[in-house]
């Protein structure tokens, strides 16, 4: 699993990310987020690796 920064372009991501909710109630939100996720671990592929990102994310302070 990657820990350091891998974006081309961090800011446009999360710009792009935060655009893709305006307009959408909290459960279109929710859905939009699910399937994204969806997409980003089929993206990956490995089981390996998206376990111990599950895990990091969990650990991860509020």
């Amino acid at each position: 699993m990657k820990q350091n920064l891998n974006f081309q372009d961090a800011d446009a991501f999360y710009e792009h990310l935060l655009d893709a909710h305006v307009g959408l109630s909290r459960e279109d939100s929710e859905l939009l987020n699910a399937r994204l996720i969806l997409l980003l671990a089929n993206q990956i592929g490995d089981t390996g690796v998206l376990k111990a990102c599950i895990d990091a994310a969990r650990q991860l302070p509020r």
